[in-house]
């Protein structure tokens, strides 16, 4: 396997990244009149704090970050990560000893939101589609018993909003992460071959992304089937592929901890006339997409031009929920490209063009490229995947 052309961005950001995330969140605060933000999941905490740990998965530990109206924000962690978020520029950082069997960390959260916020002070959390708590709920229910005087407001738009417009070094490195993977799908011919389990062809993909410079696989799904595929979110079955069968996977690998999240098609030895129609019915959805992806436009209409076009081809079902969504350090962000999200498109907003449908009984098919508004319009992060279903094998 050839080693990465593409040099990776520095890891990590300067102080002054997380000062402007901090002074952009604090001044939407002032003018909702919230005097905290309190953080509870991994992507929102790294987001104003850089701390960056795979201890996450553990889901035995809560943490929390408090964001005040003004001064920098305040860890409330366990102890046994004192020392990397020391490593950040996060300076008052407070711990307990964690897991406690009657008061994990509650109390002590407590006492900085009233220390923080007041006594009767406005508290803001993540409450809408596509955020979550991640401590037990009877925590979180003593926790507004402690605070029975304050109240907890919904500041998703003060989070999610923020978070859509990505700066030039987050945009860095999901360009770097994008080019690494894309490069992968550019060898496909080597990676994947008929006869061989699709364990081995997602072991030889993972393989060959890590070679490329990518930090983790942390998704990979995919399908294959005779001339279509139907499932494509389970795990690989040890199925061997075969002769006619159409292959997609869809990565979301991670570099300093920002996806990429796309996936590519390809027929093995050969494809039915169904197969490689449908493909070209999403490559150019897809292209409607990004003639309209510009400033200005929303999402419902990102959805409705690549809808357009699958809806008149006359494939069986288009019906897929949404065609995109945002992309960032999570696998998916919002906002979603249905008919229902007017969210407006801005320069720095990092997005999916994800258009699919069901072309035959039992048949799917998935497109996705990710791209960057710019001013002038979309830019592509993905190497642009070919106009007609590629064939290898």
């Amino acid at each position: 396997m050839p080693a990465p052309q593409n040099l990776p961005p520095p890891r990590g950001f300067p102080d002054a990244e997380f000062e402007t995330r901090l002074t952009t969140a604090q001044n939407t605060m002032a003018v909702a009149k919230i005097d905290a933000l309190l953080l509870t999941t991994e992507a929102d905490i790294r987001y104003y704090s850089g701390f960056a740990t795979q201890f996450w998965q553990s889901p035995t530990r809560p943490w929390f970050l408090v964001v005040p109206t003004t001064g920098k924000p305040v860890a409330v962690i366990p102890g046994i990560g004192a020392e990397c978020m020391a490593r950040t520029w996060i300076e008052d950082i407070r711990t307990w000893s964690s897991p406690h069997p009657h008061d994990d960390g509650i109390s002590l959260l407590a006492s900085t939101l009233r220390e923080v916020a007041g006594k009767t002070g406005r508290i803001g959390l993540p409450m809408a589609a596509g955020s979550h708590l991640r401590l037990p709920l009877a925590d979180f229910e003593k926790l507004r018993h402690c605070l029975r005087n304050m109240e907890f407001v919904d500041a998703t738009g003060i989070i999610q909003f923020q978070r859509m417009q990505k700066s030039e070094l987050e945009i860095s490195k999901i360009s770097y992460v994008c080019s690494s993977v894309s490069a992968v799908f550019a060898t496909a011919a080597e990676l994947f071959s008929i006869g061989q389990s699709d364990i081995d062809a997602f072991r030889s993909f993972k393989t060959a992304c890590l070679a490329h410079g990518v930090d983790d696989i942390s998704y990979l799904v995919g399908g294959a089937g005779a001339g279509g595929y139907n499932d494509i979110i389970s795990p690989p079955s040890g199925r061997l592929l075969a002769h006619g069968d159409i292959l997609m996977l869809d990565t979301g690998c991670t570099f300093d901890g920002y996806f990429c999240d796309f996936d590519r098609n390809f027929a093995l030895g050969a494809a039915s006339d169904q197969a490689p129609r449908a493909y070209r019915v999403l490559f150019e959805a897809t292209e409607a997409a990004l003639n309209i992806a510009v400033p200005g436009t929303t999402c419902a209409q990102l959805f409705h031009a690549m809808h357009k076009i699958i809806d008149a081809s006359g494939v069986l079902d288009s019906d897929v929920g949404r065609l995109g969504h945002g992309l960032g350090l999570q696998l998916t962000e919002p906002p979603s490209h249905t008919a229902f999200d007017h969210t407006v498109l801005k320069p720095g907003m990092v997005i999916t063009l994800e258009p699919g449908l069901t072309f035959a009984p039992g048949k799917t098919m998935v497109h996705e490229e990710n791209i960057v508004i710019r001013e002038t319009g979309a830019e592509l992060l993905t190497t642009r995947a070919p106009p007609e279903l590629p064939i290898i094998g």
